[in-house]
């Protein structure tokens, strides 16, 4: 027989379920409306998750509302929760890390995650290409861009992205699928405009210079994230990072705010 107290939780749980689908809701609908302001279609945009100091079960909760790409910053705290969320039977997720990146830590990286956003520097193509090329595996990866020059973040700066393109291009066993960048924290979004749309115009650069493939490949921008998303997505992201407007204040794993705060 169902107590009192577990018909309460219960009724909790279905409240939170309800707040957690309205929110995915919502979302949906500013993409779409974003990316039809740009004469875009929703599924040209794609939705990352950022899980980020969240636990396993705030992933399995999303999950089950229809999200399947979710972003971690740290490869310690992903393994568990990619661990936890495989144990409880969801094998349907894509990782892919969105925050900075060691080179002692690229080996770990190449085994966990489906895609490296991060890349910023030949040294750590050069780990992730090597640790790929040993287990037998194409690693795609996004270039991560500081547009801004901001100092307090990582990223390529913009007038040595085609030079470091080409030299990632020429190793074994990675993909480039695009660029990556975190704009600036601003109160409007209409100040990062500029950053979003340097963004584009790099990679039409690449397109031209470092080609990858019959129609110029560098597909992926990914770009905006909670405060900026729909500006982003009217500058041409195909990937947005949200982590607050989908997890909202839940409790939160003991890690301290990284960068990439969705």
């Amino acid at each position: 027989m169902v107590s009192p107290q577990q018909r309460e939780d219960q009724t909790l749980s279905s409240q939170d379920s309800d707040q957690l689908a309205g929110r995915i809701a919502a979302i949906r609908a500013r993409v779409a409306a974003a990316a039809g302001r740009a004469g875009r279609t929703p599924e040209s945009v794609c939705i990352i998750a950022v899980s980020k100091t969240m636990p396993a079960q705030a992933v399995i909760d999303t999950a089950a509302h229809g999200l399947s790409l979710f972003g971690e910053n740290r490869v310690q705290e992903a393994r568990e929760k990619i661990a936890a969320v495989a144990a409880a039977g969801l094998t349907t997720i894509c990782w892919e890390l969105i925050g900075h990146l060691q080179t002692n830590k690229a080996a770990r990286a190449v085994e966990l995650f489906a895609r490296v956003q991060s890349v910023d520097s030949v040294r750590l193509a050069e780990a992730l290409s090597m640790r790929a090329h040993q287990i037998g595996r194409v690693l795609p990866v996004l270039l991560e861009v500081n547009v801004a020059g901001e100092a307090s973040k990582s990223g390529i700066a913009p007038d040595a992205l085609v030079g470091m393109a080409r030299a990632i291009a020429a190793l074994p066993n990675l993909r480039m699928e695009g660029l990556m960048t975190v704009a600036p924290l601003v109160d409007d979004p209409e100040a990062v405009r500029p950053v979003f749309r340097q963004m584009r115009a790099l990679r039409e650069t690449l397109r031209a210079d470092v080609p990858m493939g019959a129609d110029g490949g560098w597909h992926e921008l990914s770009m905006g994230m909670t405060d900026d998303f729909e500006v982003a997505i009217e500058e041409g992201a195909t990937l947005v990072r949200i982590g607050r407007a989908i997890f909202g204040e839940r409790p939160r794993l003991g890690t301290p705010p990284a960068t990439d705060e969705g």
